[in-house]
């Protein structure tokens, strides 16, 4: 494209032109892909008070202090910390009564000659919204996509010129912010996974949100949280850990969610036991573990949009009640099994199972779902079962009967009998054990409809931190209207 006419050339030429803004440029890993944009259309000598690049690790450690990881959170933190309190330190004097300070840096691994390497870099801004105010920080974790090392360095430049654009026209609508970071770059070509805005100018906002706000513009396809709610980058938490998945609304999370994660816990522990056990990555947040597993409650932008639209004080609910009992949240758009399998495959889990019930497993089996893949059914389930996953499935009721139905008794098309007795035979779908006699069959939706209706047996059916949190807030009994 002709610089001249490229809308990232003409934000940074903005920037350049625009009287009060100055700052610092520290790239590694890619070069001065971002610097390079405001040097090349002119004006920089009122915006670039320095640019730099500490490619060497021994003349990055001298500068910012030594790593463990070069590509890196801390290490970001560590070149926005010493970039902008220098410049503050030398410029403040002269010019700190009416400029804006500002410090860009990101540090990348972009593709090897090798070409297999993880490809991803940490982008991140300071800037003042006003002279001399406190500053603000954006940080945010990228995925490079592109085949080759100089689209990669070319996608980084224009996410970088953005991001710079962004803050300083931006700022107070951050949702806005990140709708801005991929004009003009292409979502096949980047994935922002994490966010993380501070400061004054950004007093109001829950990280929360902005990590939602991801998923619902399609910037990446999922977003993980801690068991205390916090964003965290899958990439690290989960990294060559064995993961256990359970879908489904959790609105509100049931005794019945947290029995059948249990029972597939101990199952899948002892499908998947090795003597070794992986620490986690260093400044990586421990996951919370059964026996070296990572459970995960995962909840799909379709289950979020269950009633009409992806309600953000909804969704923080559904977040707050499953960190009450302990759990990682995935907020995810995969919908389709097998794309939920790449995503985990993506970020180098170890070993992946997915918890379900017999009916959403009866739905696994229905063929219209597949009718955008040339394989059908079989490309799906090779896609599916391709990365070491397991199905954990939970027995029901027949509602008709009263019968119990578990995955070896289910009843599926005939023609795909054998597919299903294939994958029991192989241990790929394993039935949970359950008891007659206290097998538990209700649903989320049940318990939101006693709540409504003021029937208090519905305190029976949720973990008591579940119920005082619903009690005390009154989540689900002020609006009750049910979907259909």
């Amino acid at each position: 494209m002709n610089q001249a006419v490229d809308p990232v050339a003409q934000r940074a030429l903005s920037i350049n032109l625009e009287s009060g803004v100055y700052g610092t440029f520290a790239e590694i890993g890619a070069g001065q892909e971002v610097a390079r944009w405001f040097f090349s259309v002119g004006g920089a000598a009122g915006t670039v008070a320095k640019s730099m690049s500490a490619y060497d690790m021994k003349v990055s450690d001298a500068i910012y202090g030594k790593a463990t990881r070069y590509v890196s959170r801390e290490r970001l933190e560590e070149m926005l910390n010493h970039e902008f309190t220098l410049l503050r330190e030398r410029l403040d004097e002269s010019r700190g009564p009416s400029m804006r300070f500002f410090a860009f840096a990101d540090t990348a691994a972009a593709m090897s000659h090798a070409g297999n390497n993880e490809c991803h870099a940490w982008v991140g801004m300071r800037f003042q919204h006003a002279p001399r105010s406190e500053p603000n920080d954006v940080l945010v974790h990228v995925r490079m996509l592109d085949p080759g090392n100089s689209r990669q360095q070319d996608a980084l430049g224009r996410l970088g010129v953005n991001l710079i654009h962004a803050c300083f026209n931006q700022a107070k609508n951050p949702k806005q912010l990140l709708e801005a970071l991929m004009q003009d770059v292409g979502r096949d070509r980047l994935e922002i996974d994490w966010v993380q805005m501070s400061g004054p100018v950004f007093a109001g906002v829950d990280n929360r949100l902005m990590a939602l706000h991801l998923v619902r513009i399609g910037t990446t396809p999922a977003v993980l949280f801690d068991v205390d709610g916090k964003p965290l980058l899958a990439a690290d938490a989960i990294r060559k850990k064995r993961v256990l998945v359970e879908r489904g609304r959790f609105a509100p999370v049931t005794r019945l969610n947290l029995d059948m994660l249990a029972q597939a816990a101990a199952q899948f522990a002892q499908d998947t036991a090795t003597p070794e056990t992986t620490a986690p990555p260093p400044g990586a947040a421990p996951a919370p573990q059964r026996g070296g597993i990572v459970e995960i409650m995962e909840i799909t932008m379709n289950n979020l949009r269950d009633r009409g639209q992806v309600e953000d004080a909804d969704f923080l609910t559904r977040v707050d009640l499953l960190s009450a009992v302990g759990k990682m949240v995935l907020v995810s758009d995969l919908g389709p099994f097998h794309r939920l399998a790449d995503y985990l495959a993506k970020r180098n889990v170890d070993k992946t199972g997915i918890v379900l019930g017999v009916p959403l497993l009866r739905e696994l089996f229905n063929e219209s779902h597949y009718r955008d893949l040339g394989g059908g059914i079989l490309e799906a389930f090779g896609r599916l079962f391709a990365h070491s996953v397991r199905l954990y499935v939970h027995p029901t009721r027949d509602m008709i009967d009263g019968r119990i139905v578990t995955a070896d008794t289910l009843n599926v098309a005939p023609h795909l009998t054998h597919l299903l007795r294939h994958l029991l035979a192989n241990g790929l779908v394993r039935s949970l054990p359950y008891e007659e006699s206290s097998l538990r069959t209700y649903s989320s939706e049940e318990v939101r409809s006693r709540i409504c209706s003021g029937d208090p047996s519905w305190k029976d059916l949720v973990d008591p931190a579940v119920a005082k949190i619903i009690s005390s807030t009154g989540y689900f009994g002020a609006h009750c209207e049910l979907p259909q």
